[in-house]
């Protein structure tokens, strides 16, 4: 099942370009702009990623960004994760990115963007990897900071796909953001949004997500089981969920592969992804394989997860095609 996984054509619609900054990368971003780590090395550094919920990770999370300071940064930073990528057969990628973390931190707006989207033409380009950004809000930030970055993000539509929301859910609704989802939708940007597992008021904040925002997607949402009506407006709607089995497992108890392979019993559109894979130890190949082993997934239901990511991407209906024929003449085989 390994080496059939390997082979999979894939698709990753959450990943967080940040969550892939490996230790490797940072002393050398470190040594570049004249910064000191306190880390000795880079088993050290990895020694630190001990987290057992979303804060103590988003603690470490943010913190490891103050590497990332000028445009070669940022693209260095997307070009290693296409080539990750492209290592794992992933042909298309959806992308999020945090500008709220940069420019809280005086980083300008267009320097981040800049350097990521030369790093995805360059990722096309050479490695074959299709891939487009989604900037995310950071949801303990105010609306009003979020408003603020999606009017920035205008003169940039054309290499933003779409918005969602991350960060720490605590306190934090979707509700809250609803005028910034509002504007989103207007300026033609289409609509994601994180409802992380095993929340406070979980179940509340996916029926906002889908009833009073009106979101395309939901990213994670595995708690969507815990009220059978949102379950029926998901399949209705043909709403995607991004499942992320490894990181669950470092901020819960659990994979929550029982979740996920419930979800996909019923119809839902459930896919697997990595999230933040230098902290969490797997890109989306691992999480293939991790949720196989747990559910012994057959070759044709680890098809169905990769069709489902296909089918719910931002892409022209053209391009889901051609990579679905791919899919299936590999399926085939």
């Amino acid at each position: 099942m390994k080496e059939f996984i390997a082979g999979l054509p894939k698709c990753e619609l959450h990943v967080h370009i940040e969550g892939t900054l490996e230790p490797e990368l940072k002393f050398a971003l470190a040594l570049r702009n004249g910064l000191s780590l306190p880390y000795a090395s880079v088993a050290q550094m990895r020694d630190a990623y001990a987290f057992d919920d979303l804060p103590s990770f988003l603690k470490v999370y943010y913190e490891g960004m103050v590497v990332l300071r000028t445009e070669p940064d940022f693209y260095d930073l997307g070009m290693a994760y296409l080539r990750r990528a492209a290592a794992q057969n992933v042909r298309y990628a959806e992308i999020f990115v945090d500008p709220q973390a940069h420019t809280s931190r005086g980083v300008p707006f267009d320097l981040v963007l800049r350097g990521l989207r030369r790093a995805l033409m360059d990722g096309y380009g050479q490695l074959g990897v299709r891939a487009q950004l989604i900037m995310c809000f950071l949801r303990d930030f105010q609306a009003e900071y979020a408003m603020a970055t999606l009017l920035e993000s205008l003169p940039y539509r054309e290499w933003i796909v779409g918005v969602g929301l991350d960060s720490d859910e605590k306190g934090n609704p979707p509700a809250k953001f609803a005028a910034v989802y509002a504007r989103a939708r207007q300026e033609g940007y289409l609509l994601t949004m994180h409802c992380d597992v095993d929340q406070d008021d979980s179940a509340e904040h996916i029926r906002q997500a889908l009833e009073d925002i009106g979101v395309d997607r939901i990213d994670h949402g595995v708690n969507v089981l815990e009220d059978q009506r949102l379950v029926e407006l998901v399949l209705t709607r043909g709403i995607g969920l991004t499942c992320c089995p490894i990181s669950n497992g470092y901020v819960t108890d659990s994979m929550h592969a029982e979740g996920i392979r419930k979800l996909m019993d019923l119809g839902v559109r459930v896919t697997i992804n990595s999230d933040d894979p230098a902290y969490f130890g797997g890109y989306v190949q691992e999480n293939l394989e991790a949720v196989q082993d747990a559910l012994q997934l057959t070759a044709d239901e680890l098809v169905r997860l990769e069709r489902n990511a296909f089918e719910i991407a931002w892409l022209p209906q053209h391009l889901k095609d051609a990579y679905l024929s791919e899919l299936d003449a590999y399926a085939s085989r």
